[in-house]
């Protein structure tokens, strides 16, 4: 088999370089040679599912023993199942523990002299990596193995491995105490672990600082695989296999793209015991069908621009292209609203503050303003989210729709996600993340959340095939209240999912009992007409569909923990030690039973990151956007004082936030009050605050009574969406509330959220809602 492989222009190619290679292997500073020598990327591709080895070689240029400390970017969907250290001619496996025994472990091991390693997860993206105890002159490799799928919309798959940690805006007020990472940054009430997600950078024009190699071996699995398009690296083929150039750097993702055709619907199950007994763990992948259907609705959008520092350069003039191309795509019935923001929320001239029509006059005014938006301050992500998705909830006849603009560069990540997530109900939120090196897990969650598209930009040329992507999903979906039934087996209960137009049904989850023929796809298409298709099964032994479905079933429970479910800490362990895969409450640690450091004395050094490619902010003498450390004269913003371990008798961040007067459950470190669980309000996290009384329900109920007597007329695909809403919305409210008068409306939501019959639905939501609320005699709390 042949591969054609398709690089970028000259143009682009010369836009994205820096400066020529200066040098290769460590790069020598007033405080030392760098300890990061090597990375290496070897990815096996076989249909839709990558498995990847990335490898690391450290190398200690001191006379004194060394400690290392990196920070580095993984694919945010990919599973980390193993771990090997390599030194003096002998491997160590590492062991998958609890995050603050496997910290302990790795202290206790440094302490006494022996070699040791530890890989962490900060974020769904970013990991840190410390080996310790590495002899003068002496190397220490260490391996991670990762399996992960690929996108595929429209036709092609995306493998894209990131290279960087880019800088992250960090909002808050700096804590007392010790910081609990090597970073620039400091602890802050709003990012707990600021310190652990933001890297030393390197100033730009520095010489390339380590070796870095990458390939890529292809197998279509079956599939006709057309020509394969690579985005900002240079590569180089031979038959199957596609390499990065030498000299390339590590400042920007790796991106191939790979246009398979045919039809890539089935489905895989993998035999294997599960808690109810036999059963396993089964993927399936279903084309949606062809939609005929050009009905649309009248919508309101909400587009939020990102115009913060870090949006510098071609991002901000490849944004605002994004964001006029939004605009320009309303109809006379829809309307719109645009906020720029930085550390600020700032509106187009003459369109108020609510939504405004989508007239010819009102799209020329949005578009002007978008022109004249600069880079500029700190990325205030949370107050723009809350704003847009505020002005989007009191739409129940229109489709809601939120387009976010940005490269997601905040520490924030759960402080987001923990307030916006009772503010989405039905509106669709769609992210567009430009950057080089983007921060996609963050926006790949943000997306979910709201059922919507996350579309990665990483050069002007991706721009418009992005953008195209975004409006075909502000249309309406193909398939809604898609269920999954098994043959001969039992599978896993699930929310009832939707499909849209050109995105394929990709569903990981377990079952019980032996695997049958085919499973069973059934749902209902825009008419509201059955839809049921049949998809074969092959029974396999691949253990990769596993550790894909545990990952995904990881990162849910792990978000639902930032939202406020601290009773999850457990199950989430569990699932984690229990299935091999890496998550944020454990780590893998490796410890050589060997004593090579006498006494446990080393050198601690942070290795610093590239300055991510097309960041003019770098380069600028912008202001810090958080509290930082005295930097080296070779780093734009340097490490801290290295970490200090863990105070006696503790392990981890847990240790040091306890020795500092402040708790949280490791290894997420203390949130604000306004997050707990017990003081979240639904809607609105206010510190401080306390849930809905139940006076405060019932005057919402009658408001939700009255929408439903006013919808009945209305067709049956827009009575559809407002019962899911209205589920979304009690659901939240509900939350944290107990007494037995809330045990009807708690009956509603799990009927309105599991498939049935709509007008069995609607009877049993306006009897519930008009018997529990009478008409309301106070304006509701929430607009107040």
């Amino acid at each position: 088999m042949t591969l054609s492989v398709t690089p970028m222009d000259a143009v682009e190619i010369d836009r994205i370089r820096i400066l020529p290679d200066a040098g290769i292997g460590s790069l020598r500073t007033e405080r030392g040679n760098l300890p990061l020598d090597r990375l290496d990327v070897q990815a096996s591709i076989s249909g839709l599912v990558a498995r990847t080895t990335v490898t690391t070689e450290f190398v200690n240029a001191f006379d004194t023993a060394l400690e290392a400390t990196y920070v580095f970017p993984l694919p945010d969907r990919a599973a980390v199942t193993g771990m090997t250290m390599t030194a003096d001619g002998r491997t160590v496996a590492a062991e998958l523990q609890e995050r603050a025994a496997a910290r302990e472990a790795y202290d206790r091991a440094i302490e006494s002299g022996r070699r040791a390693s530890i890989a962490e997860e900060e974020r769904p993206d970013v990991f840190t990596m410390r080996a310790g105890n590495i002899l003068p002159g002496e190397r220490v490799t260490v391996e991670l193995v990762l399996v992960g799928p690929l996108p595929w919309e429209d036709g092609a798959a995306t493998f894209r491995f990131p290279l960087v940690v880019a800088p992250r805006y960090v909002p808050g007020t700096p804590l007392p105490g010790p910081v609990v990472g090597s970073g620039r940054a400091l602890d802050t009430d709003a990012v707990p672990d600021a310190s652990r997600i933001t890297p030393p950078v390197l100033l730009p024009g520095f010489p390339n600082p380590l070796r870095l190699t990458l390939g890529v071996d292809i197998d279509p699995a079956g599939l006709r695989l057309g020509e394969i398009r690579s985005s900002l690296h240079t590569v180089t083929h031979e038959g199957t296999r596609i390499e990065i150039a030498p000299g390339e750097r590590a400042d920007r993702d790796f991106i191939l793209r790979l246009p398979y055709a045919g039809d890539g619907s089935g489905a895989v199950c993998v035999p294997g015991e599960g808690d109810d007994g036999p059963g396993g763990t089964y993927q399936l992948v279903l084309l949606p069908p062809d939609d005929d259907a050009t009905a649309t609705r009248e919508k309101d959008v909400v587009l939020l621009l990102d115009r913060s520092g870090s949006m510098g350069g071609w991002k901000m003039v490849a944004a605002r292209r994004a964001a006029a191309r939004v605009v320009d795509t309303l109809t006379a019935g829809d309307r719109f609203a645009v906020l720029t923001f930085d550390h600020q929320v700032d509106r187009p001239a003459d369109l108020g503050e609510g939504l405004s029509h989508a007239s010819d006059r009102h799209r020329f005014r949005a578009v002007e303003h978008l022109s004249r938006a600069d880079a500029r301050g700190g990325t205030e992500l949370l107050a723009p989210l809350r704003e847009g998705l505020t002005l989007l909830g009191g739409s129940t006849a229109r489709d809601r729709v939120l387009v976010l603009v940005t490269d997601g560069q905040v520490g924030n990540e759960d402080q987001i996600l923990a307030e916006i997530t009772p503010l989405i109900g039905g509106t669709r939120v769609h992210t567009v993340g430009i950057d080089r090196a983007v921060n996609a897990g963050f926006l790949g969650r943000l997306a979910a959340l709201g059922a919507g598209r996350c579309e990665l930009v990483e050069s002007e040329d991706r721009l418009d095939e992005a953008m195209e992507q975004i409006h075909r999903r502000i249309a309406a979906p193909v398939l809604t209240d898609v269920t999954i039934t098994g043959a001969g087996c039992t599978v896993e209960a699930a929310a009832p999912r939707t499909v849209f137009p050109g995105v394929p049904l990709v569903v990981f989850g377990r079952y019980t009992g032996a695997a049958g023929a085919a499973l069973t796809v059934r749902g209902r298409d825009r008419a509201e007409r059955d839809f049921v298709r049949e998809v074969p099964v092959r029974v396999s032994a691949e253990p990769a569909v596993t550790a894909q479905w545990a990952r995904a079933r990881l990162r849910e429970l792990e978000d639902r923990y930032a939202a406020g479910e601290r009773d999850l800490e457990q199950r989430i362990v569990a699932t984690s030690l229990r299935y091999g895969v890496l998550c944020r409450f454990t780590a893998f640690v490796a410890v050589d039973s060997r004593v090579v450091n006498e006494g446990g004395e080393r050198r601690r050094v942070t290795q610093p990151v590239e300055s991510p490619s097309g960041w003019d902010m770098l380069a600028a003498d912008a202001p810090p956007a958080a509290p930082l450390a005295a930097a080296p004269p070779f780093l734009l913003a340097g490490a801290v004082a290295p970490m200090p371990p863990p105070a006696p008798g503790s392990a981890g961040i847990a240790g040091l936030r306890k020795s500092a007067a402040r708790t949280g459950p490791a290894p997420f470190a203390a949130m604000p009050a306004s997050l707990q669980a017990s003081n979240r309000v639904a809607g609105a996290a206010a510190a401080g605050g306390s849930g809905p009384t139940v006076a405060d329900l019932k005057a919402i109920v009658g408001v939700e009574a009255g929408r439903l007597r006013d919808a009945e007329a209305r067709s049956v695909f827009e009575r559809r969406d407002l019962l899911a809403d209205l589920a979304s919305r009690l659901g939240a409210l509900l939350e944290g509330m107990t007494g037995d008068e809330l045990k009807g409306l708690r009956a509603l939501v799990e009927r309105l959220r599991a498939p049935g019959s709509l007008e069995e639905k609607w009877a049993m939501a306006r009897e519930t809602l008009e018997a529990f609320a009478p008409a309301p005699a106070r304006k509701a709390f929430w607009k107040r």
